[in-house]
Parts: C-alpha cells; structure tokens; sequence
C-alpha cells in the first residue's frame, strides 16, 4: 500500500511540475501532509521528513526534465544561472528555518502560499505580456530565443531578479515546493519571458536549488531514507513525460487543471491547519 501510493505521488508530481515548471512539491508535499493525517502507515511524514522527501525527489524531476528541455533548447542558461546564483543562499537559510516549524502551522502557513500561487496564476493571463522589447541600460539584462522560428526578446533588471530569487529560494527550503512555483509567475508576469521558456528554466533553476537544500536537509536528518526510494522512480518518469507533453498540450489547459488543484489543495490544508 505504502509503495502504490508513494511511486503514484512521486509520478503525479513530477509530471504536474515537469508540465509547469513548479517542480513537483507543490503535489507531494501537500499529498503526504493529508496522508499523514487519515492513514496510520503514514505517520512517519512529519513536515521536516516530508520536505526533505520533496527536495531530493525533485532533484531527479528537475533532472530529468531538464534533459528533455536541453534537447529542445528552450532553456535560459545565463538567466538560470542568476537565479541559481541568488536562490541558493536563501534555501540554506529557509531550510535551516524549517525545523521550528510544527505540523499545523505547516500545514496553514503552506495552504496559505497554494492560495497565493493560485492568485498568482489567475492574474497571468489577465496582465499584457511585456515581451518582444528590450531596455538597454546597465540595470537590465536582455535575452532573445528563437521558438518554433520565431524571434521572442525580453528584458528584466537583473537586481530586482537577484531580491525575488533570494526570496525564492528562501520559500523552497522553508516549504520543499521547489522554488518554481514562485518564480515561474515572476519570470512571466514581471519579467515578460516567454512561458515555455521560463518553465524550462525553472526545471533548470529547480535542480541546482533542490540539490542544494536537499543536502542541508539531510545534515538536519530530515531524510526518511528507507521511503525515499520509493518516489524517485514515478518521479523520473514523470518528470521526462511532463516535459514532453509540455511541448504538445495547450497552457491554458495546463493553468486551468494547475488552478483546480492549487485551491482545492490550498483550502483543505489551511482547513487543516486550523483544526
């Protein structure tokens, strides 16, 4: 029963976040949370264990996903590379942070952010893209990729992405959520960066900074070793197929079911949380 359900988790996780780029916790995390609550096989996942599971499982989403990416070059590498650089220090700090925090206030403070998420996701498609253009000032990074043939530019002042990055990463090492979920509404909506390639470079961000906070996690003793393994295989080829379908499936479709499960899950954990 305890593998069905944690090698089904891992898999829906890393495809959902594979899909969006949010890199999976935002399904793991809050599954296990209510898991943890009705099933007794399942007492073991406390909010530190939980995160840690999430950070190491979406190291091999990330990873395999982002191979995927690679292949159709819609990763941002020098953009990557940025957040990884400011994002990193803020997971140390936020995962170091989470140990003084117990379940239900986890579980609210957490419901709280999927609700934010789910706003964040709304006003996407309601805020004009600020895309094709380019500032030419010492403040400002521009970039230009070429999809599906066509030429897309966009621009964003680098001190500003360094903040949010920070800010970011502090987010994934306090939650387990990855750090994507955040900064793939920023890349979009703030930084006008076209949404496949900012999903490929969350997957990409999301590798370096799972990596990184998984370990200061396993220094805590975070890490349930002996159900870990148990995620990791749905999660690699979860992680591969989202990538693919990604490419296929419309974003629309992709935000909608991302929004259902966002407010759903966000309601039932502050729920949760507050009992």
């Amino acid at each position: 029963m305890v593998f069905l359900f944690c090698v089904t988790i891992g898999f829906l996780s890393a495809l959902t976040g594979s899909l969006v780029g949010l890199g999976g916790g935002v399904i793991l995390v809050p599954s296990l949370l209510i898991l943890n609550e009705f099933i007794e096989s399942f007492n073991w996942a406390t909010a530190q264990n939980i995160v840690g599971i999430s950070l190491i499982v979406m190291v091999f989403t990330a990873l395999s996903s982002s191979i995927s990416y690679f292949k159709d070059k819609r990763i941002d590498y020098k953009s990557g590379t940025l957040f990884v650089l400011a994002s990193v220090p803020g997971g140390i700090v936020g995962s170091w942070l989470n140990q003084f925090i117990d379940t239900d206030s986890f579980s609210l403070y957490f419901g709280f952010l999927m609700l934010a998420m789910f706003v964040m996701f709304f006003f996407k498609t309601n805020v004009p893209k600020k895309r094709n253009r380019t500032i030419t000032t010492k403040w400002t990074i521009n970039r230009e990729v070429i999809i599906n043939g066509e030429a897309k530019t966009y621009s964003y002042p680098w001190i500003a992405a360094v903040g949010l990055a920070f800010l970011v990463g502090n987010l994934s090492g306090l939650f387990g959520i990855g750090g994507g979920s955040l900064m793939v509404p920023i890349m979009i909506l703030l930084f006008g960066f076209p949404a496949h390639v900012a999903i490929a470079t969350s997957m990409f961000m999301i590798l370096f900074l799972s990596l990184i906070s998984s370990l200061t996690h396993i220094n805590l003793g975070h890490v349930p070793w002996e159900y870990v393994w148990l995620f990791i295989p749905g999660a690699w080829i979860g992680g591969t197929i989202g990538a693919k379908v990604n490419q296929r499936l419309k974003e629309s479709t992709v935000e909608l079911i991302l929004r259902f499960i966002l407010i759903i899950i966000g309601i039932r954990l502050i729920w949760q949380g507050l009992g």
